[in-house]
């Protein structure tokens, strides 16, 4: 039994908040609140889906009730548009946690997701190769 865990008490795995080597340890369902869909719209962030900073944004009042995390990535898409994969490694946050706040900053009115086009909707490879073969025939 390990008798270094705060208190004096036996150490309990996952028990111990603070590592030596990489500081205070913070649970991804804290910074969510214990959620893991983002909003009650539920809605899917692909990871190349592009956020940005919407145009017309909340003021600094209701940004003030933001958490850290949540003001951390409106600072990232401020700096320019980004990808939720992109963002979650700029923020190092989970892929999760990044869906479940953006789904707030989207409802709260603080961006705009672009997402991408469905694969349905590309044009056809072969439309494409003769559109490429005519510019080349020219």
């Amino acid at each position: 039994m390990n008798e270094d865990s705060v208190g004096g008490g036996p150490s309990v795995p996952g028990s111990q908040w603070y590592d030596a080597d990489a500081g205070p340890l913070v649970r991804p369902y804290a910074m969510t609140g214990g959620r893991t869909r983002p909003g009650p719209s539920n809605v899917r962030f692909d990871l190349i889906a592009l956020v940005v900073v919407d145009d017309d944004p909340p003021g600094p009042a209701e940004e003030s009730l933001l958490g850290p995390e949540h003001r951390s990535l409106l600072a990232l898409c401020r700096a320019e548009t980004q990808s939720v994969a992109e963002l979650s490694a700029d923020a190092d946050l989970p892929v999760g946690v990044v869906r479940v706040l953006l789904g707030d900053l989207l409802e709260s009115g603080f961006v705009r997701v672009s997402r991408p086009v469905p694969p349905a909707q590309l044009p056809d490879e072969r439309i494409l190769r003769e559109v490429i073969d005519g510019l080349r025939a020219l």
